[in-house]
Formats: C-alpha cells, structure tokens, sequence
C-alpha cells in the first residue's frame, strides 16, 4: 500500500509540475510544444500524455486550476482585508487569469463543455458571493447587488486584449463597477 501511495503521490506531482509549466508557457506563446511544456516541466512526452492525452485536455486542465485558485482566494483575501479592498484584489486577481485565458482562447472554447463552464462558474460565483457578502455586512456594497450580475459584468473584461489600452480599459470598467456597487458612505 506504501508503493501505491507513493506512485499517487508522484502522479500527483508530475501533473502539478506539467499544468504549471504549462501555465506559464502558455501566457508566453499559445502555440508552445507539448513537448517543450514536457521538458519545462522534467517529465518524459509520455507523462504529459498520460496526464493530458492532448494540448485541448493540458488547456482546460491549466484552465480549471487556475479557476480553482481564484475561487479559494476569495477566503483567504477576506481573512486578510477588510471586505471591499478584498473584493478589489480578487477583482484584480480575475483580470490576470483574463491575460492568461486571452492568449489561450481558442483552444479553450475548442476544448470546454457545458459541463466544464457549469463546473468552473459555480465556484466562481460561490467566491463573489462570499465577498459580497462580507461587503454587505459591512456595509461597503448596496444590500440589492446581485452576485450574478455582478460576475457577468467583471467575466467581460476577459474579452478585453491584454494590450496596455486593453488595461486601462479594464480599470476604467472596475471603477464603474465599483462605482455602481458601493453605498454613498464607501465610495
């Protein structure tokens, strides 16, 4: 039971170390080698395709763990700020996983299911959701905002170029954003 623990554990490992070489390789070029992404990441081709039997599958991996990340910070931003400047930084956090799915969308509308965009939008509302939440107790945010709404609005901006238009862009739109949620006391 020990070896099988131990092959899980390296398993585990491998597919961590291929979705972050792959993360990154993807932001610099879209069109990088499975292989190269291999190479980065100090697994043989077979690892990778063990893993991800294509770049659409090593794609929507990247992608879901990205999704998950986000989601998570959602809490650990709150235990650190108090809850609109915490709902800011997970803004801001949402806008550079935008840069990276950009440079990847393609593929990644190739590749995702209705399943996928049901099993990353849940978590992701969950974590505005809590925000929100804490700003509405608070008192930073209007008590009728709408957690869909308001994740509808922010998901837009990954449609937005990462070009440095692009960017001020997007930070005009979070202002508004902002603008429109918060109370006449917070703002």
């Amino acid at each position: 039971m020990v070896e099988a623990n131990k092959l899980r554990e390296d398993a585990r490992e491998n597919r961590e170390r291929i979705l972050e070489a792959a993360r990154t390789a993807f932001a610099a070029d879209p069109m990088v080698s499975l292989n190269a992404i291999a190479k980065t990441a100090g697994v043989g081709a077979g690892t990778l395709y063990r893993h991800f039997p294509n770049r659409e599958a090593l794609v929507l991996g990247v992608y879901r763990k990205e999704i998950d990340e986000l989601a998570a910070q959602a809490a650990r931003l709150l235990a650190k700020h108090p809850p609109l400047e915490a709902f800011r930084k997970w803004c801001d956090k949402l806008v550079q996983l935008g840069k990276v799915k950009h440079g990847i969308a393609d593929l990644l509308h190739a590749a995702i299911t209705d399943q996928d965009i049901q099993e990353t939008y849940l978590p992701m509302l969950e974590a505005v959701r809590q925000l929100m939440n804490a700003c509405k107790e608070s008192g930073d945010i209007r008590s009728d905002a709408s957690a869909e709404d308001v994740l509808t609005l922010v998901g837009l901006l990954w449609r937005i170029p990462p070009s440095p238009e692009g960017g001020a862009r997007v930070k005009r739109i979070l202002a508004l954003v902002f603008r429109g949620l918060t109370t006449n006391e917070s703002a």
